[in-house]
C-alpha cells in the first residue's frame, strides 16, 4: 500500500506488528468480546453492572454510544452507559471516573473498557502515520470493596494549545462530511510525528513521576510499568527518563512491521 519494509518499520518504531479488525467487525465488537472476558475472570454476571464506560475515538456511530452497544451486546440492560473521548489516555481518564463513581457510593460495579478501530480512520496512503496504529480493546470490572481503598492516585492532564500536532480535520460539527472533505481526504487522522513524539514522552514521565510522588515511592519500587500501546521508542524514551530497568518494562508491544489486513 506504501513504500515501506519490515526494517524501515521497526528501525525508526520499534513496531513488529499491528492487528487490523476485519471489515465488518467494528468498535462495539472488540469491546464487547473485553468486556466478556473481563466479567468471566471477575466471576460477576452482566445484570450486577451498574455502569459501562468505553473510552474510545472511533465509536461505531456519533450516537447512539459505544456503551449503550456493548450493553445490549452483554445484557447489561440495568446499566447506565456512555462514551468517552481521550485518545491514548482515555482508559486512565474513564479508571478514575468509574473509582469516582465507587467512592461515591453512586454505583457499586463499573464496567470499564478502552477499544479502537484505528484502521478506520488511517490514511492507508500515509506511510508516516498507517504504520503506527492498529486496533484493540481491553476491559476492566471495578468493584466497591469494604475496607479497600481502590486505585492509589491518578494523574490526568491535557495541553490544548498542542491539538494540532494528533487531530482528524474532518467529521465534526466543523467539518461534516461533504464529497470535498472526503476528497481531500479530512476524515483522515494527521499527526506531527516529530513534536508528537516529543509531547508524548514528556507528558507520560510528567505523569508516572507525580504519581510516584504523590505516593512516597520511587521507581525502584515498582515491579512492572504498563504504558498505553505507544511504539518502543517512546517507551523506551520514558523508561530512560524515569531511570527504570529495562526488566521493570512490560515486554508487551503489539504492534506492525509489515502490514497486513487481517480475514
Amino acid at each position: 500500500m506504501v513504500e515501506t519494509s519490515d526494517e524501515w518499520i521497526t528501525s525508526r518504531t520499534g513496531i513488529r506488528e499491528r492487528r487490523i479488525a476485519a471489515k465488518d467487525e467494528f468498535t462495539s465488537d472488540l469491546a464487547t468480546q473485553a468486556a466478556l472476558r473481563a466479567i468471566a475472570t471477575g466471576w460477576i454476571t452482566a445484570d450486577k453492572i451498574d455502569l459501562i464506560i468505553v473510552a474510545t475515538i472511533t465509536p461505531d456511530m456519533p450516537f447512539p454510544s459505544t456503551a449503550c452497544l456493548v450493553q445490549q451486546k452483554i445484557g447489561a440492560h440495568r446499566a447506565a452507559a456512555f462514551d468517552l473521548e481521550a485518545a491514548c489516555s482515555g482508559f486512565i481518564y474513564a479508571l478514575e471516573i468509574a473509582q469516582q463513581f465507587i467512592m461515591s457510593r453512586t454505583y457499586d460495579t463499573v464496567l470499564v473498557i478502552g477499544a479502537e478501530k484505528l484502521s478506520s480512520i488511517v490514511d492507508w496512503e500515509d506511510r508516516n502515520t498507517c504504520v503506527l496504529f492498529g486496533d484493540g480493546a481491553g476491559a476492566a470490572v471495578l468493584q466497591n470493596r469494604p475496607n479497600a481503598h481502590g486505585l492509589l492516585t491518578a494523574v490526568m492532564g491535557a495541553d490544548g494549545r498542542k491539538a494540532d500536532l494528533l487531530f482528524m480535520p474532518g467529521g465534526g460539527s466543523r467539518c461534516p462530511a461533504t464529497t470535498e472533505s472526503v476528497a481531500s481526504r479530512l476524515h483522515y487522522l494527521r499527526m506531527e510525528g516529530k513534536e508528537t513524539f516529543k509531547n508524548a514522552v514528556q507528558a507520560m514521565q510528567t505523569a508516572a513521576a507525580e504519581a510516584l510522588r504523590r505516593c512516597e515511592i520511587d521507581i525502584t519500587r515498582i515491579k512492572c510499568i504498563i504504558p498505553h500501546q505507544a511504539n518502543r521508542r517512546i517507551i523506551d524514551a520514558v523508561g530512560e527518563r524515569l531511570g527504570a530497568k529495562p526488566e521493570q518494562l512490560s515486554s508487551i508491544f503489539t504492534s506492525t512491521a509489515t502490514l497486513r489486513r487481517h480475514p
